[in-house]
C-alpha cells in the first residue's frame, strides 16, 4: 500500500496523530498538580512553526493561545497577517521579518514587555538572511530561531546567537538541524519526539530548546494542526545556583577548620574537670 500525503508513516503512525502528544506529556511532571508558588515560578513558553501562507492561520493561533494559556509564544514563518492577534487577544507583539522574505520570526505575550525583542543579524546562507529575536524576561533571556538548513551554518549561527544572551537563557525555535547542536555550555531540554516529517516521511525532530542556567519542569508537544510542525511547549525557570570550584575549596577549608576545632576542645575537655574541684553530691 503506497504511502500518502499526510497518511501513515513509517515510525508507525500519523504526524498529527494526538497520541504522540498525549505519551510524551505523560513523561514530563504533572504541571495542574503543582502548587499556585510552584507553578509561577516557572515560565511556559510555546514554539511553533506555523507554514508561511497554507499553514496555521490567526484563528488558529488564537485557539492555541486561549488553549495553552502561555507565558511567551514564539512564531517562526509568520507573516505580517499574524499581527492580528494583538487585536484579538491584547498583550505585546513583535514581528522580525527575514530580509527579503514575506514571512519571520514573531513573539506574543499577554503582558507588555519592559523593552521589545532586540533583532540580531545571523551569517548568512546561499539564499536566505537570518535574523534572531532575543527577549529579556527578567530572569532570564529567550531566542526565538528559524536557522538555516546547512549543517555548519546553522551551528554557527547558534554560536552567534551564544554571544548576545545572558547567563541564564534558553534559544528556543526551529533548528533545521539534524544530530546535536554543539553549542557549549547549553543542554537540550526539549522534546524528544519528532515535531516535523521531511517530505511527510522522514521524522525529524528539528523544533528544540537548548538552554543555559534553566531547569525545564515540563516538555511535551502539541498537534500540529494546519501546519507542517508541531508546536512544542517547554516550562523553564531559573535554576540554582552551582557551587564553582572556589566555593568547594573554599567550603572544604571551613570542615577542615572546624574539624580541628573540635578535637582540640575534646583533648581540653579531660584537662578542665581533672583541674577543678570535684563536684559535689547531693544528698
Amino acid at each position: 500500500m503506497p504511502l500518502k500525503r499526510h497518511g501513515l508513516l513509517p515510525w508507525g503512525g500519523m504526524l498529527n496523530d494526538r497520541r504522540y502528544a498525549v505519551s510524551e506529556s505523560a513523561r514530563s511532571a504533572d504541571l495542574r498538580a503543582l502548587s499556585a508558588p510552584d507553578r509561577g515560578r516557572f515560565r511556559k513558553i510555546v514554539s511553533w512553526n506555523l507554514l508561511r501562507r497554507t499553514g496555521a492561520k490567526v484563528d488558529s493561533i488564537v485557539e492555541l493561545v486561549l488553549r495553552e494559556q502561555p507565558d511567551l509564544l514564539l512564531m517562526q514563518e509568520a507573516t505580517k497577517e499574524i499581527a492580528s492577534i494583538k487585536e484579538r487577544l491584547g498583550g505585546d507583539y513583535a514581528w522580525a521579518p527575514l530580509p527579503g522574505r514575506i514571512h519571520g520570526l514573531a513573539m506574543w505575550s499577554p503582558v507588555a514587555w519592559a523593552a521589545p525583542p532586540i533583532v540580531i543579524k545571523l551569517p548568512s546562507g546561499a539564499l536566505v538572511d537570518r535574523v534572531c529575536q532575543i527577549l529579556d524576561m527578567g530572569d532570564f533571556g529567550v531566542a526565538n530561531v528559524h536557522l538555516s538548513h546547512g549543517q555548519v551554518l546553522n551551528r554557527r549561527q547558534l554560536r552567534r546567537i551564544e554571544q548576545s544572551l545572558p547567563a541564564r537563557a534558553a534559544v528556543i525555535g526551529d533548528y533545521n538541524l539534524i544530530g546535536p547542536a554543539l553549542l557549549p555550555g547549553f543542554r537540550d531540554a526539549g522534546p524528544r519526539i519528532p515535531t516535523h516529517a521531511m517530505v511527510d516521511l522522514v521524522p525529524l525532530r528539528i523544533d528544540r530548546c537548548l538552554v543555559r542556567g534553566l531547569a525545564c519542569l515540563g516538555r511535551t508537544v502539541l498537534p500540529r494542526g494546519a501546519s507542517d510542525h508541531r508546536p512544542i511547549v517547554v516550562h523553564l525557570a531559573p535554576a540554582p545556583a552551582q557551587p564553582t570550584a572556589h566555593d568547594i575549596r573554599g567550603m572544604a577549608a571551613l570542615v577542615a577548620r572546624l574539624r580541628r576545632a573540635a578535637g582540640r576542645e575534646a583533648t581540653a575537655a579531660p584537662t578542665l574537670r581533672t583541674s577543678g574541684a570535684p563536684p559535689s553530691s547531693s544528698a
